[in-house]
């Protein structure tokens, strides 16, 4: 047995922590079966001195153990050591650290520093300081933040390897500072540092209307440098009136437009700076993982397209930007514009980018160089070089930018489309999850629409660990929310008070719940409780005598199919039968997040609450007879899914939904509010095939279409790229907008069957399902306890399943094609068995037209002996063209089962052929 990825708060000896508190988790390998916990032990020591011994505990608990010794000191390295026993008399130690931060705001020494450029308005200010050394150094911190986003200097390295530091929060209440460690660059007795800051979000160009200055109309920083010599003393070099600032190389920086960088520009004038002044209480420690380049991809190929653009592609849709070598001339100037793809005649097609231009210029100095950016991030997959005659692509790497997250998940089957798929899910999230999550990393928008995080979360957080990346953007979305307008539709909000809007602001309910039952975390059901309560008692202040919300703006299904954008682009859902059941689904999950904190008197309000929602909603939306009051796919769907039709009801929704699948030849329809859950409330109520069928479709609209046609991200519409090769002109039409994978969620816990069957994977439930197309998957998640394996095949009349349980867990297995469950502990497991199943996709299906299935002489024989005097109807050749299930859509259940007999004997004698 061995003890590994000790982490304090979900991170690896983490420096500059300002939790009070912090939490200390564990995983523990073991080479033997049904291994877990039975002992831990902590020790914490500071200086040699044991500051907490939690004493043995008898607990399997390894998974965010809160700190409960003697008060933490700010700006201290604090060691610890935990020992673990098991049941197998097993016993192994393990050692990290942790270092506190500033704890607050208040107790920064630095005075914040800004300029008084004039003439010099875009360039980015530099902020400088030199000091002398002369003593040997024990450790050097440097405490730093800025309104704007910056990188510091020191004796001419960057300090760390992160980018957009402080990061994007609600500038009104909450600011991070960062904490570097960086005694190895003091080289002597005489060093310089220096501070840049961009724009970035605090004052730069941003928003739908391009406006700057959204929070202020100057940058400024605050610095300061501790250092610890040997000797036991200790000097703090802050941010004061003693600091020099000079504008120097970039000369124009913002997020939307690019930069502009001009090394010929030497030593620039110094100036004295201006003291200013911003609230240090509102100021907070890096809460989690910065953004850093996580990938370098190289250039794939050289285009010259027809209009004559250079142009290189990198064969992946990107957020980041472009690195670069070149010995140019001095003076000589290098445009590199950024472009998601190419139009139909292989030219730059730029119009996704709205008025966001993402134009990069670099002036040389003559000497050799490297270039990149410093303040801005494109989304492209392709650029256009201009200012240099000969281009060598190998000298042009694309730099992946996001917040490095941990990546949890892999998914992998025997189709290959659904494979890119998943490369598609993955990449779109990469390309969003920068600092906060954006719908699209390349327009000029690039905001934290809550919309489009809640529909996406689940998928996220099997792909990757979400637990510091959402906590910190939940943190900026609760100082946003207020009693009148609820939750903003973004965070943070740059778009003025609005009313809160379901499906969007229900982010605050939905988030946390999906971070608490992914990783166990009760602290951040904690944390945003008084959130979470908060909006759906603001819905509940909203509602109209019947206690229903039928009122205010609501994005409804948005941009779904079942209605033209020109007359609406909520879908045809009706936008308040959307509003209430995500007002009912988040009033369940408000019931069951008061009853886990023990808030009794909470639980019973909203008990009954939910009960009341939940009975007006099958009177208000629902027939005495079953029939919904928007028999939409969405509308269906979320009746289903969030389990509000009484059981009454049930099975005519389901018809309905799947009569409708039908009547769109087995396509979607569905929009952000539907896409989510449409596979989930299939599989739930027995139509698994069907949710299959949906998967696998390569015509538009479905997922494959975008994959079949190139795409290596998700797109924002279904047809962000028309069959004709020409693009949507809804001038809203980004491809690399990740909402609709969202269906990675249904893939992993669904296709490859790894599910939480007690928050934070204690207890496992595995159950994967086939479907036809699809003949092996192998899946793995790493959770807060080890990594969760599922594989299965079925193949040659075998099936063949594996399942890795990490130790200190147990399982639940749901075999494919058998009965009982089997209940284990942790290790690896196989089985193997026989079946009739084959998952090849069958020649005929409820996809087949009539005319394909008339072609067939058997089909004739089946139909003229079952249905006599049906193919002799006058109005036959007019059905010709349509589907089975587009015939079956308006057709008597008795029909359906003969087409089901007709389909099922032509396809045993093809096989058989």
């Amino acid at each position: 047995m061995k003890v590994t990825d000790l982490h304090v708060e979900y991170l690896k000896n983490p420096i500059g922590l300002d939790e009070k508190k912090p939490r200390f988790s564990w995983k523990i390998i073991s080479d033997e079966n049904d291994v877990v916990q039975s002992a831990y032990q902590i020790f914490v020591e500071s200086n040699n001195r044991l500051v907490w011994d939690s004493g043995k505990r008898e607990s399997g608990a390894s998974v965010l153990i809160e700190y409960d010794g003697v008060e933490l000191n700010p700006c201290t390295k604090y060691d610890v050591q935990v020992t673990v026993w098991d049941n197998k008399g097993n016993e192994d130690i393990i050692d990290a650290f942790f270092e506190t931060g500033l704890f607050s705001g208040s107790n920064f020494q630095a005075e914040w520093i800004t300029h008084d450029f004039i003439d010099d308005e875009t360039a980015c200010p530099i902020f400088v300081r030199e000091f002398y050394v002369n003593k040997e150094i024990e450790s050097v911190r440097i405490y730093a933040t800025s309104l704007g986003i910056y990188e510091i200097k020191l004796n001419g390295e960057k300090v760390g390897d992160t980018f957009f530091a402080p990061g994007w929060t609600n500038y009104h209440k909450r600011l991070q500072y960062q904490t570097y460690a960086n005694e190895e660059l003091l080289i002597g007795q005489n060093n310089k540092i220096e501070i840049a800051v961009g724009n970035g979000w605090y004052k730069g160009i941003f928003g739908f209307e391009c406006k700057p200055n959204l929070y202020g109309d100057r940058v400024a920083a605050l610095v300061e440098v501790h250092i610890s010599y040997k000797d036991g003393t200790k000097e703090v070099i802050p941010t004061d009136t003693s600091w020099k600032v000079t504008s120097g190389s970039i000369r124009y920086s913002e997020i939307y437009m690019g930069e502009t960088f001009d090394s010929t520009i030497q030593e620039m004038k110094l100036s004295d700076v201006i003291v200013t002044n911003f609230d240090k209480n509102r100021l907070v420690s890096q809460e989690s993982e910065p953004v850093r380049i996580t990938q370098r991809l190289p250039s794939k190929e050289f285009i010259i397209t027809p209009k004559g653009e250079k142009v290189i592609d990198f064969g992946q849709n990107l957020t980041g930007f472009v690195e670069f070598k070149i010995k140019g001339h001095k003076g000589q100037k290098v445009t590199i514009r950024h472009a998601e793809v190419l139009d139909k005649e292989g030219n730059l097609y730029t119009e996704t980018l709205r008025q966001a231009i993402s134009v990069d210029n670099f002036i040389c100095n003559g000497e050799e160089q490297t270039f990149r950016p410093h303040f801005t991030f494109h989304g492209f997959r392709y650029i256009c070089v201009e200012g240099l005659e000969e281009i060598n692509i190998e000298d042009f790497t694309a730099c992946v930018l996001h917040t490095q997250m941990e990546e949890t998940g892999s998914f992998k089957t025997s189709n290959p489309l659904i494979n890119q798929l998943q490369s598609n899910i993955q990449w779109g999230q990469r390309g969003n999850f920068l600092d906060i999550p954006t719908d699209c990393p390349q327009r000029d928008e690039r905001l934290g629409w809550t919309g489009d995080a809640q529909v996406f979360a689940g998928t996220a957080a099997y792909n990757y660990n979400v637990a510091l990346f959402f906590t910190k953007w939940l943190r900026d979305l609760k100082s946003e929310q207020t009693v009148e307008f609820g939750v903003p539709h973004i965070v943070p909000n740059i778009l003025g008070d609005q009313g809160g809007a379901a499906a969007w602001s229900d982010a605050a309910t939905i988030i946390p719940w999906v971070v608490y039952q992914t990783y166990g975390d009760t602290r951040i059901l904690e944390n945003q409780y008084d959130s979470m309560t908060g909006w759906v008692d603001y819905i509940s202040n909203q509602c109209g005598s019947n206690g229903l919300w039928q009122s205010g703006y609501q994005y409804g299904d948005w941009l779904a199919l079942d209605k033209e954008e020109g007359a609406d682009r909520t879908g045809a859902t009706d936008k308040y039968l959307v509003a209430n059941a995500y007002y009912a689904y988040s009033t369940d999950i408000v019931r069951k997040t008061a009853r886990i904190l023990n808030k009794v008197e909470d639980a019973n309000k909203y008990d009954e609450l939910y009960e009341k929602i939940k009975k007006t909603f099958n009177v208000e939306y629902i027939t005495a007879t079953g029939r919904m009051v928007s028999e939409t796919q969405t509308g269906c769907v979320l009746a289903l899914h969030f389990d509000l039709a009484e059981e009454k009801y049930r099975s005519r929704i389901l018809e309905s939904l799947t009569r409708n699948i039908a009547n769109h030849k087995n396509h979607l329809t569905t929009g952000f509010v539907g896409t989510p859950y449409l596979c989930h409330a299939l599989t739930e109520n027995n139509e698994h095939a069907l949710a299959g069928t949906l998967l696998l479709k390569e015509d538009y609209p479905s997922w494959l279409y975008s994959v079949k046609k190139g795409a290596t991200t998700i797109w924002e519409r279904w047809n962000s790229i028309l069959p004709s090769g020409d693009f949507e002109e809804s001038g809203m039409n980004s491809l690399n907008h990740y909402a609709y994978g969202s269906i990675g969620e249904w893939m992993y816990g669904k296709l490859a069957g790894i599910n939480q069957h007690e928050p934070g994977y204690k207890k496992i439930l595995i159950k994967p399902q086939f479907i036809k197309g699809i003949s092996s998957v192998e899946a793995t998640f790493e959770s807060v306890y080890g990594e969760i394996k599922s594989a299965w095949s079925c193949e040659n009349k075998k099936i063949n399943v594996t399942v890795t349980i990490p130790a200190n867990t147990t399982a639940v297995i749901f075999l494919p094609e058998k009965d009982e469950p089997i209940e284990v502990g942790s290790g690896s497991y196989s089985y193997e068995y026989k079946t009739e199943t084959n998952l090849e996709l069958d020649r005929f299906s409820m996809d087949s037209t009539l005319q394909e299935i008339l072609n067939e002489p058997i089909a004739i024989n089946i139909l003229n002996q079952y249905a006599p005097g049906m193919l002799n109807h006058p109005m036959i050749e007019f059905a010709y063209q349509l589907s089975v299930s587009e015939i079956l859509a308006t057709g008597p259940a008795e029909t359906e089962s003969l087409f089901k007999t007709v389909i099922d004997q032509l396809n045993q004698t093809s096989t058989a052929v």
